[in-house]
């Protein structure tokens, strides 16, 4: 997992229920920590953890990053697999 600082990645986990979580971040080795551990993490993701980085991708800008989200939030939960998969 390395990060470009200028770059933005939309990233989805796999939760301990199978369910998937989507969001973004500029450093995802923190935001993973920040999911597993502490409050920081999304309320979504603290009563199913551990959670497990499955898929993720870079972004040029804020703007394209929560564009990008928003469609992968959109998809049933077998494109989602899909999606994983193919990465």
């Amino acid at each position: 997992m390395r990060n470009s600082p200028d770059k933005w990645y939309v990233y989805m986990l796999c939760c301990s229920d199978d369910s998937y979580y989507t969001g973004i971040t500029k450093d995802l080795s923190r935001r993973l920590q920040q999911h597993n551990t502490g409050r920081e993490g999304a309320k979504y993701t603290r009563s199913r953890r551990p959670v497990t980085l499955v898929y993720q991708e870079q972004q040029q800008d804020h703007s394209a990053a929560l564009k990008r989200e928003m469609q992968i939030k959109r998809l049933r939960p077998q494109a989602k697999r899909a999606l994983v998969k193919h990465d």
